[in-house]
């Protein structure tokens, strides 16, 4: 009996043989996986804004529309017409105005979920502002988490700017992030998975346009005395010369000539094939609401009556631009007051904004006939202040 289980364990041994640790697991991958692309913020950047029409569209809408509001500087007793924190945002540096300023601030924010503003000077008010690039920023935390500086990399080098007392050359904006201490969640990253897809829809138009706008027939060979195969020359004769006289759009409509047992086998639209253009409306969408604008403002298809555009416009203005401005504008200003040692607040001009012009004029005139307020409250219901200089009260 052990000879026998000697001989069989003997006889039947695999012999060794060396494999990789990891060739089950390479195994495994394979078509049908979904393909995302990656979520860090210069491949975000790139197929969500730069290669996609509906986030650029949306990032520039958003950003230039914050850089076109006027903003008001007012402390507790007046509305300033002149102020030095009013002319460096005027003109922050000798390249940009206020506008250029803002746009590449929001844009930073609504690409990435944060924006960085740079102050150039020695001492009070800085004398110029610059906007930096967020992912070429990253925080330093300290022993407590908060952040005691920020290193900008540009082509390997570096360069640290301190934070003393939580007060630094350094203003970062940051949009919400539920997950994460120091950075912001850019709506892009909410947006990527419509991204991909819109993305991948567009590819596939592409592709049908190459091959005459419609998915490919079928060559059927019926050749003589049974043969059911083409030789290797006929094949390849074959392929170059569909490639070159019958796809593509110069080639739209060109007969095609069949000899030798060829027959072609015309093939519809599946009816996958004709959700794509479903797939890609549904995917804009998503975007566009990722970034809290109006689809109807993009032109993508649904009730697009007059009406309709008109409170699409307004809320868009109420529901994100102003939001966003005053948030970014009061962080400003919270770290402008730092240097100049005064406490101000910066803030949307919303008496001059076209798109609540409607709104504003009920609101003042609602306000102005409330006989039982008095001048002092009536003032603040409109955000002005408590009392303007010559008022003589």
């Amino acid at each position: 009996m052990f000879e026998f289980f000697n001989r069989t364990t003997s006889d039947d041994t695999v012999p060794e043989a060396k494999a990789s640790a990891t060739g089950r697991v390479m195994a495994m991958s394979g078509a049908g996986r979904v393909a995302w692309s990656p979520r860090d913020a210069a491949s975000l950047t790139r197929t969500g804004f730069t290669n996609n029409p509906i986030g650029f569209r949306a990032v520039k809408m958003i950003a230039e529309a914050a850089a076109a509001i006027p903003l008001v500087l007012q402390d507790s007793t007046r509305r300033y017409d002149t102020h030095p924190v009013l002319a460096l945002l005027n003109r922050p540096n000798g390249a940009q105005g206020r506008a250029e300023l803002i746009e590449a601030a929001v844009g930073q924010l609504l690409l990435t979920g944060n924006g960085y503003l740079e102050a150039v000077g020695e001492e009070g008010l800085p004398l110029e502002l610059h906007v930096l690039r967020s992912d070429r920023m990253s925080i330093v935390p300290g022993a407590d988490g908060w952040p005691v500086g920020y290193e900008y990399a540009v082509n390997g080098r570096k360069h640290r700017f301190a934070m003393v007392d939580g007060q630094g050359p350094i203003c970062h904006l940051k949009s919400f992030h539920p997950q994460d201490d120091h950075y912001g969640l850019s709506a892009l990253q909410a947006a990527a998975n419509a991204v991909d897809v819109h993305n991948a829809a567009s590819r596939w138009s592409k592709a049908l346009l190459d091959n005459a706008a419609r998915p490919s027939g079928a060559i059927v060979y019926r050749g003589a005395d049974g043969q059911a195969s083409l030789s290797a020359d006929q094949y390849d004769r074959l392929l170059v010369e569909m490639e070159t006289q019958h796809q593509g759009a110069r080639n739209a409509g060109r007969p095609m000539l069949l000899e030798g047992g060829l027959d072609w086998k015309p093939m519809g639209f599946s009816p996958s094939d004709m959700e794509f253009q479903k797939t890609k409306e549904l995917a804009a969408r998503e975007i566009a609401i990722a970034f809290g604008l109006p689809p109807m403002l993009l032109g993508i298809p649904g009730d697009a009556t007059y009406a309709n555009y008109q409170e699409s416009n307004r809320a868009f203005y109420r529901l994100t631009v102003l939001p966003l401005v005053t948030r970014v504008t009061s962080t400003i200003a919270d770290w402008l007051s730092d240097f100049t040692g005064e406490r101000f607040e910066l803030r949307p001009d919303l008496d001059q904004i076209p798109a609540l012009s409607a709104e504003r004029d009920a609101q003042w005139r609602r306000v102005g006939e409330a006989a039982f307020l008095t001048d002092a409250e009536k003032r603040a219901l409109l955000g002005l202040p408590t009392l303007e200089v010559g008022d003589g009260s």
